[in-house]
């Protein structure tokens, strides 16, 4: 782990895998580790040994539909995309995520003014 990284918090993957496919585009798991390490700034790599249960987890629920297709390596990958109720579960972990950091900030801001 870089001096940049952190360390992934428990129950966040969700919410990094269905915002990294938000935006209606399909995306195979190492597009995905792509873009949640570049959209973080390279602070949160998730690994694919975490990655893929995740993916299964999601698309048992419902929230994610996959099709098989051909990578831009050729390699044959399995293109992963939300489906509506993917994008509700987009919304409820954002709301959750956000109610989360407002209350960590919250004790935060009062621990510094005592």
């Amino acid at each position: 782990m870089s001096e940049r990284e952190l360390d992934l918090l428990k129950g966040t993957l969700e919410l990094l895998v269905l915002t990294a496919l938000a935006g209606g585009r399909e995306h195979h798991g190492f597009e995905l580790l792509d873009r949640i390490r570049a959209g973080t700034d390279e602070a949160l790599v998730v690994e694919e040994g975490a990655l893929y249960p995740a993916l299964h987890r999601m698309q048992k629920r419902g929230w994610l539909a996959a099709t098989w297709g051909v990578s831009e390596k050729g390699r044959r990958a399995k293109y992963y995309r939300l489906t509506p109720a993917g994008a509700e579960a987009l919304d409820r972990e954002r709301n959750s995520w956000a109610r989360y950091v407002e209350a960590v900030a919250s004790l935060a801001r009062s621990s510094e003014a005592s």
